[in-house]
């Protein structure tokens, strides 16, 4: 299955993507839960920040990261230097491993942004974990708890009626809405629910460290800011500027970024 999310440089991802991933996967390991000795699989690994973050903080047995972007990938295994870490390309809606192969399947900000049936990658996750593992997911709750990415999208609606298609169809799916993260663990026979809310901080320097990421293309609003004409590019950057300025001077910006996690229970056997 295709992805959704415009993957063009590893390190406008880690701008855009990989330095807040990197504060969230703590959070979500807590949730998620992680024990010495398991032989775990995470889904949409990009450039390696849960992936390393996980083996920081258990003994693993074996932990296989994959991701559709060959570019993420390349930059992760260039960093990896430990051998109980497996990096490869994949399709997490197909896994080509065999049923029960994995005592926790692990994702974190894959769901919804990244694949078009977040539910076929979820029965997926669940397929391959064994009786009594855990499949766990995270992903930013994106109508309202992540303003910096609601500012781009609300500025550029308002210039733009594709854009308020665009926004509308993104944020507006029924993924989104209120019990349905876990009501989607359970239709895929996941037991054990439990749906939690996970609060980071994300900082930018400046007007520039907010913008650049979406500017380079990365993502799907950097997507959506790439094709636009030179005269529209820059309106909208006019107008987000103003957003983040609020009047003030450029500098140091602050703001809270949550994330709905969902973990379950693969029933005995």
């Amino acid at each position: 299955m295709p992805s959704m999310f415009n993957a063009r440089d590893a390190g406008n991802y880690e701008r855009l993507m990989g330095r807040w991933s990197r504060r969230l996967a703590p959070l979500f390991i807590e949730h998620a839960g992680i024990a010495d000795g398991e032989n775990v699989i995470e889904i949409g690994c990009g450039t390696g920040s849960l992936t390393f973050t996980l083996l920081q903080k258990a003994a693993l047995a074996r932990l296989t990261a994959i991701d559709h972007s060959e570019i993420y990938l390349a930059a992760a295994k260039a960093k990896n230097k430990d051998p109980r870490i497996t990096l490869e390309q994949g399709d997490g809606c197909a896994l080509r491993f065999p049923d029960a192969s994995f005592d926790r399947a692990l994702s974190m900000l894959v769901l919804p942004s990244v694949v078009p049936r977040p539910e076929q990658m979820v029965a997926e996750m669940r397929r391959v974990t064994r009786p009594g593992g855990v499949v766990a997911a995270a992903f930013w709750d994106s109508p309202g708890g992540n303003p910096s990415q609601r500012m781009l999208w609300d500025t550029a609606a308002a210039l733009d009626d594709a854009a308020a298609e665009a926004r509308d169809r993104t944020i507006g799916r029924p993924i989104y809405a209120p019990g349905a993260m876990g009501q989607m663990w359970a239709e895929v026979g996941l037991v054990d629910i439990d749906q939690r809310s996970l609060m980071i901080r994300i900082e930018f320097a400046d007007f520039a460290d907010y913008w650049e990421p979406f500017a380079s293309g990365e993502g799907a609003l950097g997507a959506y800011v790439a094709a636009l004409d030179h005269g529209a590019h820059g309106r909208l950057e006019q107008h987000l500027r103003s957003a983040y300025l609020t009047g003030h001077p450029d500098g140091k910006r602050s703001f809270v970024a949550v994330a709905l996690s969902c973990r379950g229970v693969v029933p005995a056997a």
